[in-house]
């Protein structure tokens, strides 16, 4: 027992620190990790999962939002979206067959592996337009010489919609979906990508929470699994925390895509065998 706790704890570990580094969250590795390594069935895996991905948020999310590098007006005006989203999905996902929920996942992190190297090394801080202007989502992150430097958001329409799929995702899937929120940032609203991962973390929390409580409702959450997941994750995300605003952004992006695609790979394999 004391090892299956320890061999959960040690994979949350790594879990967290690397859905920190990337804004993904922990519940893209915690979940394969859990069906994969762990044999626990996807529906338990995804409810297990949830609590990680808060615990996850708040773990990285504070060193974030207190170093500025998380947007919170951009954060809780698209939160209105994820949470909508979440609750959606976390319904469907009791009534959906397991390895259409695998087949999903794998689906998810060829997507999210294929905005990553389309997205452009180098990046360019536009002004707001109209309506960000009017929200007033625009804001400022820490430069290299201190100085801090303005950016501006657009395409909010944009990025609602996405953020709208990437709640729906996360209430399926268990994951806080955290890649479709740095891609609605990043990729659709034109945030620097360091602001898109922080702001991504600060936000899982909250969209993972959200269909949490509809798995709760349910009695589908095991704690045996969850309360070892969620230590680890957390312990995980702030030691990510620490690296994010220091690491090599190209380096980071190359990173990410290999290791998508080997889940990818992975969990498809598994939802066919299981058809």
């Amino acid at each position: 027992m004391l090892t299956v706790l320890g061999g959960l704890l040690a994979l949350a570990v790594g879990a967290g620190f690397v859905g920190a580094l990337s804004g993904l969250g922990g519940g893209v590795f915690i979940v394969p990790a859990l069906v994969i390594v762990a044999h626990i069935p996807m529906y338990d895996a995804v409810g297990a999962s949830l609590i990680s991905v808060v615990a996850t948020s708040a773990g990285a999310s504070v060193a974030f939002v207190r170093d500025g590098w998380t947007n919170l007006r951009v954060a809780m005006v698209l939160e209105c979206a994820t949470v909508t989203g979440a609750v959606v999905g976390a319904f469907m996902a009791g009534h959906i067959a397991p390895w259409i929920l695998e087949l999903l996942f794998a689906l998810v992190m060829l997507q999210s592996a294929y905005f990553t190297i389309q997205k452009k090394d180098v990046e360019t801080l536009p002004g707001p337009d109209p309506l960000c202007r009017c929200l007033k989502l625009e804001g400022e992150l820490p430069g290299d010489d201190g100085r801090p430097i303005r950016y501006g958001a657009r395409n909010l329409p944009g990025g609602a919609t996405l953020m709208l799929i990437a709640g729906i995702t996360s209430g399926l899937l268990g994951i806080g979906s955290g890649a479709l929120k740095v891609i609605a940032m990043d990729y659709v609203m034109h945030l620097p990508l360091k602001v898109s991962s922080a702001t991504s973390n600060f936000m899982i929390g909250v969209t993972a929470g959200a269909g949490a409580l509809v798995f709760l409702s349910r009695g589908a959450m095991a704690g045996s699994i969850a309360a070892p997941v969620a230590l680890g994750v957390t312990a995980g995300a702030l030691a990510g925390s620490r690296v994010l605003p220091h690491a090599n952004v190209r380096a980071l992006r190359a990173m990410f895509v290999v290791i998508l695609i080997l889940i990818a790979l992975e969990m498809g394999w598994r939802a066919l065998r299981g058809i």
